[in-house]
């Protein structure tokens, strides 16, 4: 059986070194943003806080959560919550931002039914967590840049859907007219990641089934399938963003 680790944290100053480390790489990120104009420096410094209290958290519950059925429907309805609201606000300020929910639901969580159903994913809560979390977080990302995206595009091309709609065409789809290659732009790094797969990257699902102690060959499974799983989420959630967006769901 595999046991290495990625990194070394067998003892408590470990800890420490690795608490030390991510400060300073969180704080050079927010010193590069600062000086080069791009913004988000705090949101830097308040992302990494984040991530440590949360990951801390989950370290200490997901043994429990694993060992119940119903705690592990618990966090995973808990990660589409946090996953659309964090889009949402992204997205819409006065109410709205709810309705972020949709296509980050109505794309990773019938997809994970699906992988569910063809028993290459075991029914288990330590292999649902993971698939889930993956694939909504490719919902989230996706949902994110492709209405950050088409929101931009409206306010910036105001004119030319004014002149689409002087044509006589409906709302919508002048709308769609102008912001369907802006939405389209949500599925490049989707694409890129699976293009590049095993010759730029290693991602997570393949790492984490080689630690476990799978073959190669197993670990590879696995990652082909959340990637193609990926691929279809993404589509689903930039489709319906697009289409909330056209009919001006978020402003």
């Amino acid at each position: 059986m595999l046991t290495a680790s990625l990194i070394q944290v067998d003892d408590p100053s470990a800890y420490i070194t690795l608490a030390v480390l991510v400060g300073a790489l969180a704080s050079l990120a927010a010193v590069v943003n600062r000086l080069s104009g791009l913004g988000h420096a705090r949101e830097d410094l308040v992302a990494a806080a984040r991530a440590t209290l949360q990951l801390g958290v989950v370290g200490l519950v997901i043994a429990a959560v694993l060992q119940s059925w119903w705690l592990t429907m618990l966090f995973v309805a808990m990660m589409a919550a946090v996953a659309s609201t964090t889009a949402g606000r992204r997205l819409a300020r006065h109410g709205r931002w709810p309705l972020a929910s949709i296509p980050v639901c109505v794309s990773a969580l019938p997809v994970t039914a699906v992988l569910l159903a063809s028993r290459l994913v075991p029914t288990t809560p330590i292999a649902v967590v993971p698939i889930v979390g993956i694939l909504v977080g490719g919902a989230m990302t996706a949902t994110t840049l492709a209405g950050r995206r088409t929101l931009d595009g409206l306010r910036n091309r105001r004119g030319e859907v004014e002149a689409a709609l002087s044509l006589g065409l409906p709302d919508r789809d002048a709308r769609l007219l102008i912001i369907r290659d802006d939405a389209a732009l949500a599925l490049l790094p989707g694409l890129d990641q699976t293009r590049t797969v095993g010759l730029v990257t290693l991602p997570g699902a393949f790492v984490g089934m080689l630690l476990g102690g799978a073959t190669p060959l197993q670990a590879a499974a696995v990652q082909l399938l959340v990637l193609a799983a990926l691929l279809l989420v993404q589509a689903v959630a930039t489709a319906s963003t697009l289409e909330l967006v056209a009919r001006s769901a978020f402003d």
